[in-house]
């Protein structure tokens, strides 16, 4: 099934053409001319019931004893089809707001997972005739693809940065979920015009688990920050001693400076210093 055009005719033309006919078949019926008035009072009731009102962003199925004729789209009055039926669809926008779904990704974690998507139909005859109840078919076919895409990525990437992640990429995992979405609900004649995640979180049942592990991993990457850059502070400081040849360090003394600076920079509490008046030897 596929969407065209319904045969229309200005409405206000046929209205009056049906005040026309109204007025000459009253008008032979008081002639006593009553097989050719009853005949035009006929056809001006065919005209009345072929009158459509289209409004803004909507569409009307026009069927004519069970067969499809065609879609009126455009605003406004409108003679189609006499004795026709017409069904109303709405052509705009729509957004739908999935349900919190608790799904697994795909290292087994329990996650709850949301999305909003933004649609609209473009195929009238298609969301119709295809599938029943198109909106009904949108949110589970959305519900469907959302359990698919979340069971394809993990949650978060921890061990290094290669592969895509929920919470890391959700530009990406919105333009697949998109994707996914239209070739899913190209059957009801539906264009999906944007997929978003609106809530991403692990299950209760792990949560503060995973946010342990979250805190360990940022700590680890934190020290991992400070001693890179405390080595590079102690290097700097002992070229510079020996470049202006303010002291001479041999290697014991070079490897107990070494120590006691990377202690004062690495150490998360204020350094207490210990003033040696002796020989270090």
């Amino acid at each position: 099934m596929k969407e065209h055009k319904a045969w229309v005719l200005n409405g206000f033309i046929g209205l009056l053409l049906f005040f026309i006919f109204t007025g000459a078949g009253v008008l032979l019926l008081i002639q006593e001319s009553i097989v050719l008035g009853v005949i035009l009072l006929i056809v001006a009731s065919a005209l009345i019931s072929g009158i459509t009102i289209v409004q803004p962003n909507q569409g009307y199925i026009v069927t004519f004893f069970g067969r499809y004729v065609g879609t009126i789209r455009e605003a406004g009055m409108w003679l189609t089809v006499p004795f026709s039926t017409r069904s109303k669809v709405s052509l705009r926008v729509r957004n739908f707001n999935s349900a919190k779904l608790k799904v697994n990704d795909v290292e087994g974690n329990p996650i709850e997972i949301a999305a909003v998507i933004v649609f609209k139909v473009v195929d009238s005859a298609k969301a119709t005739f295809d599938v029943d109840k198109y909106e009904q078919f949108v949110e589970i076919q959305s519900e469907t693809a959302l359990r698919h895409v979340a069971n394809k990525y993990p949650y978060d990437v921890f061990e290094n940065n290669n592969g895509y992640s929920l919470r890391g990429n959700s530009e990406e995992i919105a333009q697949e979920l998109s994707t996914e979405l239209q070739e899913r609900l190209s059957v009801a004649g539906v264009e999906v015009l944007e997929a978003r995640l609106t809530h991403l979180a692990y299950s209760t049942e792990i949560a503060s688990a995973m946010l342990q592990r979250q805190q360990a991993t940022a700590i680890i990457s934190a020290r991992s920050k400070i001693v890179e850059g405390a080595v590079g502070m102690v290097q700097l400081a002992i070229s510079q001693l020996q470049q202006e040849g303010v002291i001479e360090l041999d290697e014991e003394r070079k490897a107990a400076m070494i120590n006691n600076l990377l202690v004062a920079i690495v150490s998360d509490r204020s350094a207490n210093p210990v003033i040696n008046t002796g020989s270090l030897y």
